[in-house]
């Protein structure tokens, strides 16, 4: 079951400001060892591993995943936010960010 956030994005489907090449590596690769982590906790699942075992690899995915959701806030902060504070959008852009950040930090 998917979540949608239940906020309004006021640049949806805009494209980010460019990351530098090895920042979105790093993500990449953040992304890509989550990936392998649930495919590892689905194998756990189907042997009836021990459920503190789950639940210590379920928390260490999602602090891998809050890392992620950080590093993304912080580029978007310093990229896409300072770019439209520059164009005479800045409340709108940290209306959104605000609501993103309330949002991520439900989670």
């Amino acid at each position: 079951m998917t979540k949608e956030l239940d906020i309004e994005l006021i640049h949806a489907g805009q494209k980010a400001v460019r990351t530098s090449s090895e920042e979105k590596e790093k993500l990449l690769n953040r992304l890509k060892r989550v990936e392998g982590q649930v495919r590892g906790i689905q194998r756990m699942v189907e042997e009836d591993r021990y459920c503190v075992d789950v639940l210590v690899q379920l928390s260490a995915i999602n602090a891998a995943l809050k890392k992620v959701g950080y590093t993304m806030l912080e580029n978007h902060t310093r990229g896409c936010v300072t770019r439209a504070v520059h164009e005479g959008e800045g409340d709108e852009a940290i209306d959104e960010l605000m609501k993103v950040i309330e949002q991520f930090s439900r989670s």
